[in-house]
């Protein structure tokens, strides 16, 4: 089954004459949540997109780009565990990670900053030292 992001073309009621209603349009498409987990080994997904853009999509992770603001450098740094995130508990449960997912990595707890499920890669902000 498809994803569908455009308006439900529905008959207007109450009687109304109105135009009669469009069909559904390709440009209304959409595409199932990626769902990036941890694992062992990380696993990339490239997709064409509208336009003929490129999505890499970041299905299995195992490292970030974690930034310690107090000394303003990156390190690729392994993920622990996924933490919290505040987006919706039901993904914290299953260890899905996406935008503002608290993780634990070897440097301590970081949020992530980048959206995992669109640029296939995670950027994280550390906010706790170990």
């Amino acid at each position: 089954m498809g994803v569908y992001h455009g308006p439900d073309l529905k008959k207007i009621t109450g009687g109304k004459k109105r135009r009669h209603r469009k069909v559904k349009r390709k440009y209304w498409m959409g595409r199932y949540p990626t769902n990036t987990t941890l694992a062992e080994n990380e696993k990339r997904k490239i997709e064409r997109v509208r336009g003929g853009n490129i999505k890499v999509r970041l299905r299995y992770a195992a490292y970030a780009n974690v930034v310690d603001p107090n000394e303003n450098v990156a390190k690729k740094v392994k993920i622990l565990r996924v933490l919290e995130t505040p987006a919706n508990k039901e993904l914290a449960r299953h260890g899905i990670i996406v935008k503002g997912t608290k993780i634990e990595t070897e440097l301590g707890v970081a949020v992530v900053t980048s959206r995992p499920g669109q640029d296939g890669v995670i950027n994280a902000v550390l906010i706790e030292r170990k």
